[in-house]
């Protein structure tokens, strides 16, 4: 029997969710031997301090399930794209590299900014080159409340760099409470699923498919309160994962719908080192990024990710709106 795109998508989900679910308890203890715990910054919700310690790195976790997925489902339909994955583990490299000096290192900073920065940089000039230029890409994109696509040229490159360095660091800051990041990917990645169930190639379903099955497993984990983070090693390849499912789907654009909450995050972060900037010290939120607003203003955590994850769910009922 021949699988639909649909079919392998959601055995992708399902293969995703399994490596995760039950790897994890397996992997919290050799980190906790390893010693690799997070540590809290002072100047954060002082709430957060008990939670110093806690294992790291589980986006090691969720990057396995997706290659074992991918892997799997990639023998079985006959069809290749390392694409997508080469975009995950990229970031996700840079990532690790930045909890490593961090939790090994013991220096709580982990890589400068401009290191992080450049790091960034280079990844999304290669994959904004790299898309341009393959023929199952282009430059075409998906414009909102259009029936059609919009060739944007050359333009499309420095659009769509911007939109990876902006996506990743996005998803980094949004991780910052207990099974926030991990949610409200799961949440965005169903609207490209969906996207992506039209293309001819199952390749790119699978993909987001385990991105999905990947978040939901590490979730049982990760939920409040947590046993383990995913640490940049997650966060930064799940922005990875996010802004290349949108640049396979053509559907780039629908990040600022779908992924509405991730922009805000970014946004709050930038308003509030302006406004610090420009008054002389006085803030303008009482700490960013803006879930942390919501915990200095009473908000339990799970009270913040719950209504972060309803806000994310109607966002992305609205860019199913907007797609038409």
């Amino acid at each position: 029997m021949e699988l639909t795109v649909l079919q392998t998508g959601l055995i992708g989900l399902l293969i995703s969710f399994l490596v995760v679910y039950f790897v994890t308890p397996r992997f919290i203890p050799m980190l906790k031997r390893l010693k690799f715990g997070q540590a809290i910054r002072e100047e954060g919700p002082q709430s957060h301090l008990e939670k110093s310690g806690t294992p790291t790195m589980g986006g090691l976790v969720i990057q396995l399930g997706v290659l074992v997925a991918f892997a799997v489902l990639s023998v079985l339909v006959g069809n290749w794209d390392f694409f997508p994955i080469l975009v995950m583990l990229y970031f996700g490299a840079v990532g690790l590299i930045d909890d490593y000096i961090k939790v090994a290192k013991k220096h709580n900073l982990g890589l400068r900014a401009w290191q992080k920065m450049v790091l960034q940089c280079i990844g999304a000039l290669a994959i904004a080159l790299y898309a341009y230029n393959a023929p199952s890409i282009g430059s075409e994109m998906v414009v909102p409340l259009m029936d059609q696509t919009v060739d944007f040229g050359f333009w499309y490159v420095p659009f769509t760099f911007i939109a990876v360095v902006s996506i990743v660091n996005a998803v980094n800051l949004t991780d910052g409470l207990d099974g926030l990041a991990s949610g409200v990917t799961l949440i965005v990645a169903i609207f490209f699923f969906v996207g992506s169930l039209a293309l001819p190639q199952a390749n790119t379903s699978i993909f987001i498919g385990a991105i999905i099955g990947g978040c939901l497993g590490f979730l049982r984990h990760n939920s409040n309160p947590a046993d383990i983070f995913m640490g940049d090693t997650g966060s930064m390849a799940l922005g990875g994962a996010v802004v290349v499912m949108a640049i396979i789907t053509q559907l780039q654009i629908f990040l600022l719908i779908a992924g509405a909450l991730f922009v805000l995050e970014a946004l709050s972060v930038v308003i509030q080192v302006s406004y610090f900037k420009s008054t002389g010290g006085k803030r303008f939120f009482k700490m960013a990024p803006i879930h942390h607003h919501f915990e200095l203003s009473g908000w339990s955590e799970t009270r913040v990710v719950t209504v972060f994850w309803v806000v994310t769910a109607i966002s992305v009922v609205i860019a199913f709106i907007c797609l038409g």
